[in-house]
């Protein structure tokens, strides 16, 4: 749904001001480039504090505080 309202806003854009719309063409591809060291380096942070929260909760899991509840165990 997303890309269908993006298509249409570009079809709108094309009919108002057709060089605007063929730069946003052309400039796309390049700024999705110059975003992906960004999107790499939260994907890296995300994981790191993942890892972090796993391993500082491992005293506690191993010592059995504070266990969510499961469906099979509330039946």
């Amino acid at each position: 749904m997303k890309t269908l309202i993006a298509l249409l806003l570009w079809c709108v854009l094309l009919v108002l001001c057709w060089p605007l719309a063929l730069l946003a063409l052309v400039l796309w591809p390049l700024a999705w480039l110059v975003s992906l060291p960004f999107r790499l380096v939260g994907i890296t942070f995300s994981a790191l504090f993942s890892f972090l929260h796993a391993l500082l909760m491992l005293p506690a899991r191993l010592l059995g505080g504070a266990q969510k509840p499961t469906a099979a165990a509330s039946t």
